[in-house]
C-alpha cells in the first residue's frame, strides 16, 4: 500500500456515460479500486452503469448506502458509518479509491458525508473530488432552457426540503432548478401555478439514458414521477436580447 491513501470523489454525470469528464475518465482508471453507492435492495445504481463503461467489472467494489433513507436517522447514521468503514478498509488494502457518484460529488453527494467519516477513520488520508456534468446542466442543454441571462441569479433547491421553500424561490427574480421532485409532483406543479411560472418550465428524468422523458411542467398532472427528476423553470425574461446585462 502506498505511503499516504487517497479517497477521490469522481462526478459521472447524471446518467449518459459520454458525459464523463476526460479527468473524471483518468481518475477512474487510476485508482486500485473504484467504489459505487448502491441502495440496500441491491439494484445497480446510475453511477455504478456508468462507471462500468470505463473500468473493468472487477476493478469494482458495490458499498450499500442509506441513499434513500430521510425519516430514520438512527438507521442512516449507522448505514453511513458501515459504509464508511468499508471503504476505510479498501483505502488500508489498496491506498488508492475513487467514489463514483452520479452529478457533481460537491452538490448534493453521498461523498460529502463520506469523506468526513474517511477523515475520523483513516486520519491523513488525502481527500479530493473531480467534478461532473449536473442534471440541471444536461435537461438545460437536452430541452433548450437557459439556465442563466446577465445579472439573473439561479437557486437550486432539493424539494426534499417541502414545497415550501421552492414556492419561496420561484416568488423571486431569477431562475430555479428543482431536484428530487418526483414524490412531491403535485405540490411542484402547484407551486409553479400559484407563481405564474409554470408556462417556460420544464421537466426531465434518466437524461441520456433510453427511458428518457423530457416534457413541458405543464404536462404534469400530479401523477408521481421518477425519484430522481429536475425542473428548470427559467427567469421571466423581458426585454429582448440582454435585456438583463
Amino acid at each position: 500500500m502506498s505511503e499516504r491513501s487517497r479517497l477521490i470523489g469522481v462526478g459521472v454525470g447524471p446518467g449518459d456515460p459520454e458525459l464523463v469528464t476526460v479527468k473524471g475518465v483518468n481518475a477512474l482508471r487510476a485508482a486500485d479500486v473504484v467504489v459505487v453507492p448502491v441502495m440496500d435492495t441491491g439494484e445497480r445504481g446510475r453511477a455504478e452503469a456508468t462507471v462500468l463503461h470505463y473500468v473493468a467489472p472487477e476493478k469494482v467494489v458495490r458499498v450499500v448506502f442509506a441513499l434513500n433513507e430521510r425519516t430514520d436517522r438512527g438507521r442512516r447514521e449507522a448505514a453511513w458509518d458501515a459504509a464508511g468503514e468499508r471503504v476505510a478498509e479498501l483505502l488500508r488494502r489498496h491506498g488508492s479509491v475513487a467514489f463514483a457518484t452520479i452529478g457533481d460529488p460537491n452538490v448534493y453527494s453521498t461523498f460529502t458525508y463520506l469523506a468526513q467519516t474517511i477523515a475520523a477513520l483513516v486520519p491523513g488520508t488525502e481527500i479530493g473530488t473531480v467534478p461532473g456534468i449536473t442534471a440541471m446542466q444536461d435537461l438545460a442543454a437536452r430541452s433548450g432552457a437557459v439556465l442563466t441571462e446577465g445579472t439573473e441569479p439561479l437557486t437550486l433547491v432539493p424539494v426534499t426540503a417541502g414545497a415550501a421553500v421552492l414556492k419561496d424561490a420561484l416568488a423571486g427574480p431569477g431562475t430555479v432548478v428543482a431536484y428530487k421532485f418526483g414524490r412531491q409532483a403535485a405540490e411542484v406543479a402547484e407551486a409553479l401555478r400559484e407563481t405564474g411560472r409554470i408556462e417556460d418550465a420544464v421537466w426531465g428524468s434518466a437524461l441520456g439514458l433510453t427511458e428518457e422523458s423530457i416534457r413541458p411542467a405543464g404536462d404534469l398532472d400530479g401523477g408521481p414521477l421518477p425519484y430522481l427528476s429536475t425542473l428548470i423553470a427559467p427567469a421571466r425574461r423581458e426585454g429582448g436580447r440582454g435585456g438583463k446585462l
